[in-house]
């Protein structure tokens, strides 16, 4: 397929009324949730002429998409969930990625002998763009069919957090394969901090002074440009302070959700909030994963099919294990989450838009990089986004049915 093609407006209309169509007529979304079938239609677009201009790149998702997406689930995620979960939340989100990365690693470069050659560095690289989250197309279904919120509100706020993360932790190990750098643990811890805490502060002195300024409108309309302008504006300013701009748009929202419950109490703006957010957030879901399905095909690499099974099969363990390991390390988790829980939480991990938008960053070196790399890493992303979405429903519904079973066979 011809690559770096333009993507022209009639194209993104075209793809808006899809996405369209797929949200009106997809009446089955337990089973085919609405991300799924977009992702395939995407892949069959992709041998479409009229459509073998289209290119999606890291700019796109991360200064156009990544912000809206970010901010909508922050804003959206009940404050009070959020403070109930902090501390699951923020191991999974911290320690949980770096155990999961390095395990990872490791696994990803033993299975690696008898399919390629890669570096113990490169192994990392993978591991990294497939660690992080996103629930878009299972969060929804947890919530509908789990009559305990907690699975679905614990992978919800692990993802927001996750990003800032990942990317720390990927920019670093991209230096050392693509530019030869040494690991510092001490530079890694201090550039780790640095970021997320000056990411979130800049999301938090931001957000409050957007909250301030919407006391001197009361129209509707200008509050809700104020939205605009404090999700992408957190995002950019922190970006071009050289911080997390992920974190900033997470805690923006976050700030602004709690400030709209507790100090400022104006019913009408959420409402208009809530209107035009919501408008927002399928039309980006809908684009992102339509892109990412046309774009999957420039990536697809047959003879490395079972290798790349083996990676993905891998990360799904090793996030079980991990996350079994975090809650049993203090007791209080212990009681709250089983391993049906763990499961679920395990499963709701699927890989897709900061994977995608991390594997594209590394298209400008692909010169220098092994193009096995990118195949590899896509086609886990791919693997992950199918596979996972079709058995959410499946999952969660049995252990709803089995904790039904258990507590009538207790009376």
């Amino acid at each position: 397929m011809e690559r770096g093609g333009k993507m022209g407006s009639h194209h993104i209309l075209i793809l808006l009324f899809i996405g369209y169509l797929v949200y009106t007529i997809d009446t089955k979304q337990k089973n085919f949730p609405a991300p799924l079938v977009l992702l395939l239609i995407g892949v069959s677009l992709s041998f479409v002429p009229y459509f073998q201009s289209v290119h999606i790149t890291k700019e796109i998702i991360f200064e156009w998409f990544l912000p809206a997406l970010l901010f909508i689930s922050a804003y959206q995620f009940p404050f009070d969930h959020l403070r109930k979960h902090a501390g699951i939340i923020s191991m999974l989100s911290t320690i949980g990625i770096i155990a999961s990365s390095v395990l990872l690693g490791g696994v990803v470069y033993v299975m690696s002998g008898p399919f390629i050659s890669l570096s113990f560095v490169g192994a990392l690289l993978i591991a990294s763009i497939l660690t992080p989250t996103d629930p878009v197309s299972v969060v929804s279904i947890l919530k509908s069919s789990s009559k305990d919120p907690k699975i679905a509100n614990v992978v919800e706020g692990e993802s927001m957090v996750n990003d800032g993360t990942s990317i720390v932790l990927f920019t670093v190990i991209a230096g050392m394969l693509l530019e030869g750098q040494t690991f510092s643990l001490s530079s890694f811890i201090y550039d780790f901090i640095l970021v997320s805490i000056g990411g979130i502060a800049i999301g938090a002195i931001f957000s409050y002074l957007v909250c301030r300024a919407i006391h001197l409108t009361h129209h509707r309309q200008y509050q809700v440009m104020l939205s605009i302008v404090l999700a992408y504006g957190s995002f950019y300013v922190a970006e071009g302070l050289g911080v997390s701009g992920v974190l900033a748009v997470v805690a923006a929202g976050g700030v602004l959700s709690y400030e709209l419950d507790r100090l400022i109490k104006e019913a009408h703006f959420r409402e208009s909030l809530n209107s035009f957010w919501e408008v927002v957030e399928p039309s980006i879901l809908a684009l992102i994963f339509l892109l990412i399905g046309i774009e999957t095909t420039n990536y697809f690499v047959i003879d490395k099919w079972l290798f790349i099974t083996g990676v993905f099969v891998a990360s799904i363990i090793i996030r079980f294990l991990v996350l079994a390991g975090i809650v049993n390390m203090f007791k209080a988790w212990r009681n709250e989450f089983d391993w049906k829980d763990i499961s679920l939480v395990t499963w709701s991990g699927i890989r897709g838009t900061m994977s995608v938008a991390l594997l594209l960053s590394l298209e400008s070196d692909k010169g220098s990089l092994d193009s096995d790399i990118l195949s590899i890493t896509f086609g886990a992303v791919l693997l992950s986004l199918i596979i996972q979405s079709m058995t959410i429903y499946p999952l969660s519904h049995f252990f709803e049915k089995k904790n039904g079973e258990f507590k009538r066979n207790l009376h």
